[in-house]
């Protein structure tokens, strides 16, 4: 829950995390995630409008994610939402959540960001999405590509439950990785068709759970304590967090083509949002691409 001003100040971000809820089921129980919504968006929305120090006279409008999630969990915000905005006779914006991802790239939260520039290529990576966007311009996309399976967020849940990691997967498999060796699985990364902008993780996954199988686990019955004791955690999670991107430096399908003469043929930025773990983008630290001359921009984390 978040007050912006002139669409992109941040005066305030509260955050109501379930994580610890859903780390007891290993991922995400959708009646839980609304039920813990309904418990918490009152009291998460006084904070940030005490932290932001404002108060509804200073409000000019009520924005709202509605889709594409988790339907239970969306239906308590949007309800909510409009409930505030029919009492208080304000507009209410209804925000596509993918929408929103690639939108935080333009939030001003520190001195010297960079506002990106159009044309740009927007990468969303988060648990239950992973798109690829051309942009021309605002509210005008073309999608590249997407995955065809599971999400990279997915991906990263569920090879941390088979490596014994718990819940989230991105930053538990980020840290055991800090001290693996990437070389010491090799893991496969997906390669579709030439000019495909597409991309793949489910072979991954399944290649990590039969490693785990060979290495003599379980990988359905062994326990959590089981899986970190016998198995080579940090070097699957390294060799796996090195093979988890099939769009690296090095994976350069042909440009799409332009949609009429007049059409811009190459793009000036790259914008990635939300990153489900710090090094899991390669583009988060970099400012320039090492293939080309496009800037690249990450959308800030905003985390309590």
């Amino acid at each position: 829950m978040a007050v912006v001003r002139d669409g992109v100040h941040v005066e305030s971000n509260v955050i109501a995390s379930q994580t610890d809820l859903h780390a007891r089921y290993g991922g995400v129980v959708p009646e839980q995630a609304s039920r813990a919504h309904l418990r918490a968006i009152l009291p998460t929305l006084a904070e940030a409008l005490s932290d932001g120090h404002t108060d509804w006279a200073d409000v000019d409008g009520i924005a709202v994610t509605h889709g594409p999630g988790l339907a239970g969990a969306l239906l308590v915000g949007v309800n909510v939402a409009k409930g505030l905005a029919f009492a208080l006779k304000k507009p209410l914006l209804g925000i596509n959540h993918l929408e929103g991802h690639v939108y935080a790239n333009w939030l001003e939260t520190g001195p010297g960001d960079e506002e990106p520039t159009f044309p740009l290529v927007a990468l969303i990576v988060s648990g239950g999405h992973s798109d690829l966007v051309l942009s021309d311009g605002h509210g005008r996309y073309r999608r590249l590509g997407r995955t065809r399976d599971d999400a990279a967020g997915e991906a990263f849940d569920k090879v941390a439950r088979l490596l014994g990691l718990g819940f989230p997967g991105g930053p538990a498999i980020e840290r055991e990785a800090a001290y693996g060796d990437p070389r010491a699985f090799k893991f496969p990364r997906a390669r579709l068709e030439p000019d495909s902008w597409d991309f793949s993780f489910s072979g991954l996954k399944t290649a990590v759970r039969h490693q785990v199988q060979d290495l003599g686990v379980d990988p359905d019955h062994a326990s959590p304590e089981e899986r970190r004791e016998r198995l080579p955690v940090a070097d699957l999670a390294a060799s796996f967090q090195a093979f988890r991107l099939p769009w690296s430096t090095s994976w350069r399908p042909r440009p799409p083509a332009p949609r009429s003469s007049s059409a811009q043929p190459a793009w000036r930025s790259a914008v990635a949002s939300p990153p489900i773990a710090r090094s899991c983008i390669p583009l988060k630290s970099a400012r320039s691409c090492r293939c080309c001359a496009h800037r690249r921009v990450c959308a800030p984390t905003m985390r309590p």
